[in-house]
């Protein structure tokens, strides 16, 4: 390493030591943010209490109207509760007789990563609640207080009945469709004397605690989110990573989901819900066996004299493109639900290309090969559709190296710092008269950088890997041990991913060979500037694996095979272009410029014109200088 090397690390080093500096925050600042934490903590406990009260208040109610056997609901106050299964061949519900709701959702035939069984658990009754409160002039009725009496029970129906008084009922009626569409009618019977004019809403207050369904921790978090759709269109999640407590959403949504990385569960209003609903996400650690608390508490209208039931459509199933798309069709509210968006494909560029080819592609393919082929052949594919442009800016970097010898030539006499302006116009001018454009070089990222990044997307939210297998990786939807321990360690973990490491070292060999080609058509200080460049572009794999350790490794290994591909054609276009033919070329080229100047088109003409008008310039200083000295 020379002493350009040397300084420019220094440099950098005393750059970031001198940020760090000065991004910390002053006395006053810790002290103001001392003061943020406590006032939060504060509020939490002041919420807190309040919640008890509440609660303490409603169990006094309830105690009072358990004691009088006059009062409404008496009997349904009193029960036994019992378990009712709704089945079918793609998933298993279980209805508890007290409170009439679904208390867990098996979905069959995908492997639970975490205990091994055949089937995933998506919730138990101890992680999850749903509650329907009406507000009644007296005192408010809470579906989750009462036993239900089942009736019409059948595989995929069940009708649940709590009695109020004679002839005043509260009725929930469960259809189960093909798949994992669960559909509910809810009315209240002949008790609209109980609700005040103007009460036909209803809360709806839904609790989850997401369990951790793969091995990666940390990976599966970051795909883990309270999911709305807005009832107009569109869709939003809270944060992945910080906590979201009460967050109060401002417009109707159709449809919330608890969702973690590959399973959902969602909630479907055919009446929307309406405005203010209040959204709470925190994350949990990574001990506890549960990914997000999820809360969500939502009104929608309910109808007091009983004539038209509050209708919900529940899905408890994978988060599949596919498989969402057909639930728009399957529903009875004729709603656009679009709750494929469940499944992220990206920002808007990045989703055309998974929603309008990957998909595609990666369909077709998987009926035919494994898993790990398919990554292989999707990304063979991507470099066949990618190599024209490729070979172009290859080209182009190639003209720029056989020409560096003329390069050196015409600007040896600008050495000084000051000279490097003049340096750099000459050096476009001789790019111009070989009609070269420089910029061209830079293509072959910016080509691929779209498809990467919309690779980076997809290959996680691709449940059609979970669980499957190529080579030495058990599970291509998570990451491949080759070493684990007990602690986690800073930045690192607790494992190392062997195709992590193999992307991290296939990007060296790529840098390598771009780094290579590269120096070979730099010019005088740009070579020395090259240098300092070469170890930062050494030392992205670096920083790559601490990234993607915990990803995926199907993810790391489409980046890996994309990286040694492009290694490959970079190798093969450099073993297969004869420099001495291609110069010669552009000799030719450059004589027919000079005989025939219009046929000079594009950034060459325009360089041309300017090197023209940066000469008449220069010719008019001279001028003006040299009458300044006579004087």
């Amino acid at each position: 390493m020379d002493k350009n090397s040397i300084t420019g690390f220094v440099l950098i080093a005393l750059v970031l030591i001198g940020f760090s500096y000065w991004a910390q925050p002053s006395k006053e600042e810790q002290e103001k943010a001392r003061q943020e934490q406590l006032a939060q903590i504060n509020a939490q406990k002041k919420k807190e209490a309040q919640k008890q009260a509440a609660l303490k208040k409603h169990e006094a109610q309830k105690a009072a109207v358990m004691q009088d056997t006059s009062a409404l609901f008496y009997s349904a106050l009193r029960g036994e509760a019992r378990d009712i299964k709704l089945r079918n061949q793609k998933v298993e519900l279980t209805v508890n007789t007290k409170g009439g709701t679904v208390t867990q959702a098996v979905i069959k035939n995908y492997k639970d990563n975490i205990t091994g069984k055949n089937d995933v658990t998506l919730f138990t009754p101890k992680d999850q609640s749903l509650n329907y409160i009406f507000e009644a002039k007296e005192a408010n009725i809470a579906t989750a207080d009462l036993y239900f009496t089942p009736s019409n029970l059948t595989d995929s129906t069940l009708t649940l009945t709590a009695t109020a008084a004679p002839g005043k009922t509260i009725v929930i009626d469960y259809t189960l469709g093909r798949d994992y569409l669960l559909h509910m009618k809810l009315s209240v019977n002949g008790m609209a004397g109980l609700f005040a004019p103007g009460k036909q809403n209803m809360l709806v207050d839904w609790q989850d605690k997401c369990r951790q369904q793969e091995k990666g921790f940390t990976f599966e978090n970051r795909y883990a989110t309270l999911t709305y759709h807005f009832s107009d269109g569109g869709d939003k999640h809270l944060s992945e990573t910080s906590e979201k407590d009460d967050q109060d959403v401002d417009k109707k949504i159709d449809w919330v989901a608890f969702k973690n990385q590959f399973f959902s569960a969602v909630i479907i209003s055919k009446n929307d819900f309406a405005e203010h609903s209040l959204l709470t996400s925190i994350p949990q650690q990574k001990e506890s066996g549960y990914l997000k608390q999820y809360h969500a508490k939502m009104r929608t209208t309910f109808d007091p004299s009983g004539r038209t039931p509050s209708e919900f459509e529940f899905y408890f199933g994978p988060n599949d493109f596919r498989l969402l798309k057909k639930v728009e069709k399957e529903s009875a509210f004729g709603k656009q639900l679009e709750m494929q968006r469940l499944v992220y494909l990206g920002w808007p560029l990045f989703r055309i290309i998974n929603r309008w080819f990957t998909i595609y592609v990666f369909d077709w393919l998987s009926k035919l090969f494994p898993m790990g082929i398919v990554l292989i052949l999707i990304t063979l594919l991507l470099k066949l559709i990618t190599y024209p442009m490729v070979k172009k800016s290859y080209m182009s970097s190639a003209k720029m190296r056989v020409l560096k010898p003329k390069l050196d030539e015409a600007t040896k006499q600008y050495n000084k710092p000051e000279d490097q302006m003049q340096k750099q116009q000459a050096m476009m001018a001789e790019y111009a008269k070989y009609g070269v454009s420089p910029l061209s070089g830079c293509l072959p990222m910016l080509i691929q950088m779209p498809i990467w990044i919309a690779m980076f997307n997809f290959v996680p939210n691709a449940i059609e890997l979970r669980g499957q297998s190529f080579l030495w990786m058990k599970d291509l939807s998570t990451y491949d041990p080759i070493l684990e321990w007990n602690q986690n360690l800073w930045l690192i973990g607790d494992h190392l991913s062997l195709t992590c490491i193999l992307f991290c070292g296939a990007q060296i060999i790529y840098s390598w060979f771009t780094m290579q080609m590269q120096k070979d058509q730099m010019v005088g200080q740009q070579a020395e500037q090259m240098k300092v460049m070469q170890w930062m572009m050494y030392l992205m794999p670096l920083m790559f694996f601490f990234i993607f350790n915990d990803y995926s490794s199907g993810l790391n290994f489409y980046y890996f095979v994309s990286l040694i591909m492009s290694a490959l054609i970079m190798w093969a276009l450099r073993k297969t272009t004869n420099d001495a033919k291609l110069l010669a070329i552009l000799e030719k080229r450059y004589k027919e410029n000079q005989s025939n100047p219009q046929k000079m088109s594009g950034l060459a003409a325009r360089l041309q014109a300017m090197q023209k008008q940066q000469e008449e310039m220069q010719r008019k200083r001279e001028e003006l200088n040299k009458k300044m000295h006579r004087k």
